[in-house]
């Protein structure tokens, strides 16, 4: 469908990019992307996508906004607390365009629930904080055959990868299930932190959905907030993966 006046004004720096234009743009506004976590990762994530004219955005959390969330958590603010944060969430969505069409999700992801979920969507934004939620989005994703963005930050340090199912490494090629660390005080992070990462979710998802640039497909991007100094990581799909390699 044809942008109107109102959504040629509200994206006219969109419209001057080559590699977007009007045909692209109108692509945004007909894709569907999840997110699943409306914390640290997740808010910036969501908010770029909804500025950038994501049609529909699925919002995934069954926590609520407590006070220590509002350090880096920027969808929620302090009249949020005690709110579920997917209301919280898409109350200031709302406020930036109120014409964007969002899916209210208050509660986990689980096995059972992701199969009908994820069929909805066309990217999934793993924004979640612990090792559980993150293999069981990347097994979701790989049965579902939808691509996805991995990030996870502590303290000061961060990293995110682009995964396509069967076509690049996965989540498992990386970071194995066995051995992973229990749940412990959460260090961190520095609230700008997530920021900067799940800006990156944010990009990876359009540039999914425009089908332009190079992907963080096969690469762990790192990132050092005390240095400064950003990673391309290299990685490879394992033969031996037990989510995706050939047995």
């Amino acid at each position: 469908m044809p942008l109107n006046n109102q959504q040629k004004e509200r994206y006219q720096r969109h419209l001057s990019l080559p590699e977007i234009g009007h045909s692209g743009q109108e692509k945004l506004l007909r894709s569907k992307v999840l997110v699943v976590g409306t914390g640290g990762l997740g808010s910036p994530a969501a908010f770029y996508l909804a500025a950038a004219g994501v049609g529909t955005i699925g919002l995934m959390d069954g926590d609520s906004v407590e006070l220590s969330n509002l350090q880096r958590q920027i969808l929620h603010t302090t009249a949020s607390l005690g709110q579920k944060k997917v209301d919280s969430a898409s109350n200031l969505l709302r406020e930036l365009d109120p014409a964007i069409r969002l899916q209210l999700h208050p509660f986990r992801l689980n096995a059972e629930n992701a199969p009908e979920i994820l069929a909805n969507y066309d990217f999934v934004i793993d924004a979640t904080d612990n090792f559980p939620s993150k293999f069981l989005i990347a097994k979701a994703c790989h049965a579902a055959s939808k691509p996805y963005s991995h990030a996870g930050i502590k303290a000061f340090y961060g990293q995110t990868m682009t995964v396509h199912p069967g076509e690049s490494a996965c989540y498992g090629c990386v970071f194995h299930e066995e051995g992973t660390p229990l749940p412990s005080t959460p260090a961190g992070p520095i609230g700008a932190l997530p920021g900067v990462i799940g800006s990156i979710q944010a990009i990876e998802a359009i540039k999914w959905v425009l089908s332009i640039g190079t992907p963080l497909t096969n690469t762990v991007l790192t990132f050092d907030a005390l240095s400064m100094e950003a990673r391309r990581v290299p990685v490879k799909r394992d033969t031996h993966c037990p989510l995706c390699g050939k047995r």
